[in-house]
């Protein structure tokens, strides 16, 4: 594990100043109307890749009319949603290497998990389309019900409307892919604004959902920053529902602004990974490493915390500084390379900070930690306590901190010394051991011998606390974007 030499960015050049037409709105590409711009630089050595439009207020509101039209006027049935998002499934299987090398250029991930990402995404979309076909309500007896012996009642799902999916840098692909294909799928129509840093993976799914047959207006692509258009999507009440993956401060803020509309919303944490007394420590080490510094830290599902029985702490330490030392850090397109830069300068030299901050309130820093522009080593610390930050706050890094804990009733109360709920990872060997932490730790999901990282995208996903309300998951989120409507019937005698 060595460090990278820091890359030099690449001054813009006169190739670089044509704006491409990227945002996508009631069926045409265009710039827009701003008359704005940003550059979309690789992370990893900060070569320009795009200059991409900034919406302005009357493009997004085009956006938002166009997806309230089309949720109006253009009523798929749910064998044409299935037909589209299967082709859409089908194109991106057959470009899986084109959009993994979009996703690592972007967004600095490394290739090896770029294309997890890409495959991921086929799948979703083909989970989707299945799903379209499936959505169904349920018999409501309430004939049961004295007065009633002549009605018969059922439910039927129906779409909700038009929602805004804002989605986050850190898997450009596949948080698109729980929002964007499970609404449509669902009946509804979309505006989607992406991350500012990596909007290029979205035009891509876009463009592929354009030639996959999908009519104009459902889908809508609006760009710029959080701060410059948030707001005017919050507030525009055309708006149905808000799915959302992004920090918890956003996430507030979002349920200040949208009121009593639906709101699915994907927040921070800092997970826990529980390591008993009689697990193998080998694998577990070896899954951790791999959850804890896959694209550099920066998944909501991480491991960050790690709760390691005092019995087993030492050896545990030993072997997992011996894998954390093993790691590849450099180019992100390289096949080789595990860990890639993080997602720029700013947020490397934050995570420095709270490692050196650590440091001095007594932390030992077992492994790495040294950082080099946007790089950071994996780091491991131990001795820490609930009041550092690298405990109790999200790190979004690479970065693992270990405590220790005698009894399972001390562990449980550690890994719920937390704001965040999200997921969380047990080691073990007894299954009542496993069992008897599972019911007691505070998360959406508990995870027996794998770690807090684990995630498929037919799995109900989504937290407690501040970790997020609602859950993703392809089946789970077509029905928190659809309502359940009754119908009663009050049968006479036919003559």
């Amino acid at each position: 594990m060595t460090l990278p030499i820091k890359t030099a960015s690449r001054p813009t050049t006169a190739d670089d100043e044509a704006i491409r037409p990227a945002m996508f709105i009631d069926g045409q590409w265009t710039v827009g109307t701003s008359g704005e711009s940003t550059l979309v630089r690789a992370p990893y050595d900060g070569r320009v890749l795009a200059r991409v439009p900034v919406a302005s207020r009357d493009d997004v509101d085009r956006a938002v009319g166009a997806a309230a039209r089309a949720y109006r006027t253009t009523k798929l049935t749910p064998f044409e949603r299935y037909e589209i998002l299967a082709r859409a499934s089908a194109i991106i299987r057959e470009r899986a290497d084109e959009f993994a090398r979009t996703i690592s250029d972007e967004a600095g991930k490394a290739m090896k998990d770029a294309r997890i990402e890409a495959r991921r995404a086929w799948q979703t979309f083909l989970l989707a389309a299945e799903e379209a076909k499936r959505i169904h309500g349920e018999g409501v007896p309430v004939e049961a019900t004295p007065g009633s012996e002549n009605r018969m009642a059922f439910t039927v799902r129906e779409p909700i409307g038009v929602v805004c999916a804002i989605t986050p840098f850190n898997a450009p692909l596949n948080q698109i892919n729980h929002k964007v294909p499970t609404a449509i799928a669902a009946g509804n129509t979309v505006v989607l604004k992406p991350a500012e840093r990596t909007p290029l993976s979205a035009i891509r799914l876009v463009e592929t959902l354009e030639e996959a047959g999908l009519p104009k207006g459902i889908v809508n692509l609006v760009l710029g920053p959080g701060g410059r258009i948030g707001d005017q999507l919050l507030e525009d009440q055309r708006f149905a529902a808000y799915s959302f993956t992004g920090s918890t401060d956003v996430g507030r803020r979002i349920r200040e602004l949208v009121g009593l509309r639906r709101t699915l919303l994907e927040l921070g944490s800092n997970s826990a990974t529980i390591v008993h007394r009689d697990a193998d420590l080998e694998r577990a080490a070896s899954a951790i490493v791999r959850g804890g510094y896959a694209y550099a830290g920066q998944i909501c599902i991480s491991v960050q915390r790690v709760l390691v029985h005092e019995s087993v702490s030492e050896q545990f330490l030993g072997i997992l500084a011996a894998k954390v030392r093993e790691i590849v850090v450099g180019d992100p397109s390289a096949d080789e390379t595990d860990v890639g830069p993080m997602i720029g300068e700013d947020q490397a030299k934050r995570a420095e900070a709270w490692i050196r901050e650590a440091v001095q309130q007594g932390a030992r820093l077992v492994v790495g930690g040294e950082r080099n522009g946007p790089f950071l080593m994996p780091a491991v610390l131990a001795e820490v306590r609930p009041e550092m930050k690298v405990v109790c706050m999200e790190a979004f890094a690479p970065l693992l901190a270990v405590e220790t804990y005698r009894t399972l009733d001390e562990a449980i109360a550690s890994a719920n010394e937390t704001m965040y709920g999200l997921q969380a990872g047990i080691f073990t060997s007894s299954i009542d051991t496993a069992m008897y932490l599972a019911r007691r730790i505070e998360v959406g999901g508990v995870i027996i011998n794998d770690t807090s990282n684990y995630r498929v995208d037919q799995m109900p996903y989504g937290g407690v606390k501040n970790s997020g309300m609602g859950r993703e998951g392809v089946r789970y989120a077509i029905e928190e974007l659809t309502d359940p409507k009754l119908i009663v019937l009050n049968l006479g005698k036919p003559e």
